[in-house]
């Protein structure tokens, strides 16, 4: 049976998160809200007693997300979705928009997702960019 362009993205996010030269083989959960020309990814890995929030490791992720977004029909499009890698395989839920309350913030909604697929465990956020770190262009 042939490949669904759906499929073969996802597939290539699952490629592109165990890209992490860290941490690739760690469990995974991508938590990523998506509209049109917009993507918001939280990647994190489980370490033990602890996960691990995880920068894109590569720009090609928010291209392929967007890419599976753009793939669903306008009426039944998804907002957000679940991602999770583990033990080489990946398990995906989508939510539409009327599944999610506005008035909850995308960050509250990626928590709880890690606790109901990995447990409840302390989240490590790396610090913020100093403004060294930062890209500056000229306009």
């Amino acid at each position: 049976m042939a490949e669904t362009e759906s499929e073969r993205l996802l597939k290539e996010i699952g490629g592109l998160l165990m890209e992490d030269s860290e941490y690739p083989l760690e469990p995974t959960l991508l938590y990523a809200q998506l509209d049109r020309n917009m993507v918001a990814e939280s990647i994190f890995k489980e370490l033990g007693n602890q996960f691990l929030f995880r920068w894109p490791m590569n720009e090609r992720l928010s291209y392929a997300l967007l890419e599976l977004w753009e793939a669903q029909d306008g009426q039944d499009r998804w907002s957000e979705m679940e991602y999770v890698l583990r033990d080489g395989q990946f398990d995906v839920a989508y939510f539409h928009p009327d599944e999610i309350d506005p008035q909850e913030d995308v960050i509250e909604r990626s928590e709880r997702a890690l606790q109901r697929h990995f447990g409840e465990k302390p989240i490590v956020y790396p610090p913020l960019p100093t403004d060294d770190d930062l890209q500056n262009y000229g306009l």
